[in-house]
């Protein structure tokens, strides 16, 4: 995986490892992270076993995902490693390993986060938030698992009712739940509830992080979100196509700034709160965002009119932007603004494709 050698990921991953957040609390620990290929989880488990390798943190990582051939091309440098355990798993399914013992910290990471496949299956979307989740807390109870972390969404939220200019943590915005687009944000909602459930009545420890739409050089290239295909454009040197006026104004986040967002809330977060991670240096209008792309690649901005199951899966909200003091009040701190995710994440690909 050529990820490896990229002088900028590597950075990044050196960025996490040098997180000034309690690592004493993982150490000679074991977690579980479903979603371990997607964007913020393959970021997490190399950032943990280069930590393991840098500082001796001695971290089991147990990586879930449904394909062992892809899991060990994206993670050849830690292929042999003992610390390295892939289990061939699709979350929707129930999950038995008596052979794990306890496991320390379970992340479920696992979803459908890209708008085809909120229109092409919405069943997949909505199980794997609510019966995959429902699946590895379970596993988490009978495990002993110290913390739960369950990766929640910005889409919980809503669309803006015009009262804030900022999403808090209690905010609860207009979704109209009976369309195929609500199957994920409604979901997600459901998800958020179910964690507070085992908190209730099963005394699991557990917290519910809200990313936005994040971004990175570890996003996968079959990505629907406008982010994803805005970056493939400019990787390919073609215009940024724009499928709407672009006036949405949304949060983002680099990867780094996800998973160091992540690792703050694990390490610091309070049983049964939720953390919006988002930083306001990289909040965006989608026109802003296809301009500032178009322009680091020396293209322009084109607009097309979207497909039926192309507008099927788009976000109803337009603006949605988190706050993220909670977060900040606990110790994390954003590093990087959109404009340097970006030139970043167009960089590294560049250099791997």
């Amino acid at each position: 995986m050529r990820l490896y050698t990229n002088r900028l990921y590597m950075e990044d991953i050196y960025h996490i490892c040098d997180l000034n957040i309690s690592w004493n609390k993982l150490a000679n620990k074991s977690m579980m992270i479903s979603g371990a290929t997607g964007l913020i989880g393959s970021f997490l488990v190399d950032a943990i076993l280069e930590k393991n390798l840098t500082d001796g943190l001695n971290c089991t990582v147990y990586a879930l995902g449904r394909s062992e051939k892809k899991a060990k091309e994206r993670f050849a440098k830690f292929a042999d490693d003992p610390h390295f355990v892939f289990i061939p798993y699709d979350v929707k399914f129930p999950f038995e390993r008596d052979d794990l013992g306890k496991v320390d910290f379970i992340f479920h990471l696992a979803a459908n986060t890209h708008p085809m496949l909120y229109s092409t299956d919405p069943i997949g979307t909505i199980a794997t938030n609510i019966i995959g989740l429902k699946n590895l807390l379970d596993f988490a109870v009978k495990h002993q698992t110290e913390r739960f972390i369950f990766a929640s969404s910005n889409e919980i939220y809503g669309e803006n009712r015009g009262d804030v200019e900022l999403f808090d943590e209690d905010y609860c915005g207009y979704i109209n739940c009976n369309t195929l687009r609500a199957g994920y944000p409604e979901s997600k909602r459901c998800g958020e509830a179910l964690c507070q459930a085992y908190k209730s009545q099963l005394g699991l420890d557990e917290i519910v992080v809200r990313f936005t739409r994040s971004y990175g050089p570890t996003m996968l290239m079959n990505d629907t979100k406008a982010i994803s295909q805005f970056i493939r454009k400019g990787i390919a040197g073609e215009d940024i196509v724009l499928k709407s006026d672009g006036t949405q104004f949304y949060s983002y986040t680099y990867v780094a700034d996800a998973v160091s967002g992540l690792l703050t809330a694990l390490i610091n977060g309070k049983n049964g709160e939720a953390y919006n991670i988002a930083d306001s240096k990289s909040d965006i209008t989608l026109k802003d965002l296809a301009a500032a792309i178009a322009d680091i690649n020396g293209k322009k901005v084109v607009f097309e009119i979207p497909d039926g199951v192309e507008a099927a899966g788009y976000s109803k909200a337009t603006k949605a932007r988190l706050d993220s003091s909670k977060l900040r009040s606990i110790g994390w701190i954003p590093r990087y603004d959109i404009q340097t995710g970006l030139e970043r994440t167009i960089r590294i690909f560049k250099s791997i494709i």
